[in-house]
């Protein structure tokens, strides 16, 4: 037996723990709670389609949630050695490719449980795991533009799983007020897509990510999240106004002006006040979602 064989590591399976904590359980709560809103907003009775809704939440969650985070990490593990080292892959503790075969595992089980549901439920999970493996693998690595990241981001996490909520208990296509309301609030779910790169903009500089604080500097990058987290907001107001549900329009109204009167002090310091937006602003957003999904049950 020669030295060099004798370096070699011995083969060996990932810890579970390590494994969970690859998959980020935190991060499936934006989903989920997009889900969530989806089924209100549908106005089906949750009783007559529980066990889809069951398999639904599954699928937003840990499925395609989870995928989509082992996908980030292992193309992302180079990166995350700057940034965050003890992440699960550049640690060691995920060894060899096996974060690889996680994410590819992850999207077969997502497919089976998609199409499982229904129709318009399989197709929307075949774009949002589109949408994961585009965000962060090459060639496209839509990460890595600052201008496209967040929106295909923001597009999977709010818009995706808010359709297949709807969708779950439907059973088919949800109604155009629906889409419309939905993709407002992905729209704005893409400034806070862009709050979490401000605590990464040093590892994105030496890596060679072209996030927008490392494109418009953290400041103007900060301004232009708060202007679209607010806008599309604004448009929802007024529709649910319009629509006939204005109890609902004056909740997400008040909530709005909670965010606006939080965003100065984020845009003073983004890198440090980011963390204490998500928790405070960004709660009051998936608030008026909620909100929002129960305005349009109120009209369907």
């Amino acid at each position: 037996m020669t030295g060099a064989s004798l370096a070699i590591p011995p083969r060996r399976l990932p810890a579970l723990r390590d494994v969970v904590v690859l998959l980020k359980p935190v991060t499936w709560f934006p989903p989920m709670w997009a889900f969530m809103c989806g089924v209100v907003s549908s106005g089906v009775p949750v009783a007559e389609r529980a066990g889809f809704l069951v398999a639904g939440m599954i699928l937003a969650g840990p499925l395609v949630c989870g995928t989509s985070q082992a996908v980030n990490d292992w193309f992302d593990r180079h990166v995350d050695a700057i940034n965050e080292p003890d992440r699960p892959i550049p640690s060691g503790r995920i060894p060899g490719r096996w974060g690889l075969w996680i994410a590819c595992i992850g999207t077969i089980l997502s497919l089976i449980v998609g199409w499982t549901i229904g129709v318009w439920v399989g197709a929307a999970t075949v774009l949002g795991l589109i949408l994961a493996w585009a965000y962060s693998a090459p060639p496209f690595r839509a990460k890595a533009n600052g201008w496209v990241g967040p929106g295909l981001c923001a597009a999977a996490y709010e818009g995706l799983t808010w359709f297949t909520g709807a969708a779950v208990m439907s059973g088919g296509l949800p109604a155009p007020a629906i889409l419309l309301v939905l993709a407002l609030y992905a729209a704005g779910a893409d400034g806070i897509m862009v709050l979490n790169d401000f605590k990464a903009v040093e590892g994105d500089r030496l890596s060679g990510l072209r996030s927008r604080p490392v494109i418009l500097g953290e400041r103007r990058a900060a301004l232009l999240a708060c202007l679209t987290m607010a806008l599309p907001q604004a448009v929802v107001v007024g529709l649910l106004a319009m629509w006939g549900a204005p109890i609902y329009a004056a909740i997400v109204a008040v909530l709005l002006l909670a965010q606006l009167a939080l965003m100065p002090r984020l845009v003073r310091n983004p890198a440090a006040e980011a963390p204490r937006y998500n928790a405070t602003g960004t709660s009051l957003y998936v608030l008026g979602m909620l909100a929002g999904s129960f305005g349009l049950r109120a009209i369907a």
